[in-house]
């Protein structure tokens, strides 16, 4: 079975909010996330050609087991704490199935 991913697209449209944003997100929400959702592994990054967009990624080993971390508790609880912290964030979530690696090891 072929890895899967959760992606998460957030746009923090106030420059002045990114700051708070990136830290609570490296030091609350994403090992949160990662415990809770029972991840491989996950990482972040924020878009260079939009400096807006925040793009979290998290990686399970198949996607039958992505789909039981989504169909848990554990989703809505830090749905709530992201609402909660970031009104104003928008935010899109989507999942992908690998379709091809290629690259030296």
């Amino acid at each position: 079975m072929p890895a899967a991913f959760f992606v998460v697209r957030a746009t923090v449209a106030d420059p002045a909010k990114r700051a708070a944003f990136d830290k609570w997100y490296h030091s609350e929400h994403l090992p949160d996330a990662v415990k809770a959702f029972g991840a491989e592994k996950a990482w972040r990054s924020w878009s260079v050609s939009d400096p807006a967009v925040h793009v979290a990624s998290y990686q399970f080993a198949d996607q039958a087991t992505l789909d039981r971390a989504m169909s848990g508790e554990a989703l809505k609880a830090l749905v709530a704490e992201f609402d909660r912290c970031w009104p104003d964030v928008t935010r899109t979530r989507e999942i992908f199935v690998l379709a091809e690696e290629f690259g030296a090891a």
